[in-house]
C-alpha cells in the first residue's frame, strides 16, 4: 500500500534472515503486551503479506509498527488471554525474552483455565 512498509520477507534470503528482527513495534500504553514487555516498544520479525485495516468492534489495538500497521491487538474485556499478533513469536523463542515472556503469559492464563474447570 502506498505510505506503508513492505512487511513481507525475502524468500530468496535463508530463514534465519527471513524470520530475523525486521522492525521495532510500539506497544499500546498500558495495554497487555506493554505489560508482559515491562517495555514501550519491542523488536519483531515481519513476513507477512497482509494487514488489519479496520479492527472489528470488540478488539483494541496492542502494537503498531512504526509505519502505523497494527501488528498485534487483543480482545477488550477478555476474562483471560486473547491477543494475536502479525509477527512471528515461535521463531527462536528461547533466543527472545519478549517472545518467552509472551508464551510464559499464554501458557499461566491456561494453567488457570484449566485449574478454574477442573
Amino acid at each position: 500500500m502506498p505510505g506503508l512498509n513492505d512487511h513481507r520477507e525475502d524468500e530468496s534470503a535463508p530463514l534465519d534472515s527471513q524470520y530475523g528482527p525486521a522492525h521495532e513495534v510500539i506497544l499500546t500504553k498500558d495495554g497487555m503486551l506493554q505489560h508482559i514487555a515491562g517495555a514501550e516498544r519491542i523488536q519483531v520479525n515481519s513476513l507477512h503479506w497482509q494487514g488489519v485495516r479496520e479492527l472489528a468492534p470488540g478488539l483494541e489495538i496492542e502494537a503498531r509498527a512504526p509505519d502505523g500497521v497494527v501488528e498485534a491487538f487483543s480482545v477488550r474485556g477478555a476474562q483471560s488471554f486473547a491477543v494475536g499478533v502479525q509477527w512471528h513469536p515461535e521463531w527462536k523463542l528461547m533466543s527472545n525474552p519478549f517472545s518467552r515472556a509472551l508464551f510464559a503469559a499464554f501458557g499461566a492464563a491456561a494453567h488457570e483455565h484449566y485449574l478454574k474447570n477442573q
